[in-house]
């Protein structure tokens, strides 16, 4: 099954589409490129499976608890400092991925590192 991916709002979604006009007009910094191209190829992967070996993927249960559903966290890069998460929830429909969060792995997430951690609603119909 193949999933479609959303992106949360507003936070998300401006991202987003920042990086993607950013790419499409060489304009992007070095380190926003690199972010780019990591998080497309991941949003690929995550759309064909998201238990796929190279996410990484696993539930966050102080997000879950925070949250009140499910919150998945992908990996985007590993073995470097400040290493990209992106966060995920299943839905709002059937067959629907909504990506919540994209940020450095916490520090310490035995020490409330996952308090720090800021995510979008669902989307623009106010899935949340």
């Amino acid at each position: 099954m193949e999933f479609k991916i959303r992106m949360g709002v507003p936070e998300m979604h401006a991202r987003w589409i920042k990086l993607q006009t950013g790419f499409r007009e060489g304009s992007l910094s070095k380190d926003d490129n690199g972010l780019y191209k990591k998080w497309g190829k991941a949003l690929k992967l995550l759309s064909e499976d998201p238990m796929h070996t190279g996410l990484r993927t696993h539930e966050i249960d102080a997000l879950s608890r925070r949250y009140g559903m499910k919150v998945w966290q992908s990996y985007l890069e590993n073995k470097k400092s400040s290493a990209m998460r992106m966060y995920w929830v299943y839905g709002p429909e059937r067959g629907e991925i909504t990506i919540i969060g994209l940020e450095p792995h916490p520090e310490d997430s035995k020490r409330g590192g996952y308090d720090k951690v800021r995510l979008s609603n669902m989307d623009e119909n106010g899935y949340t």
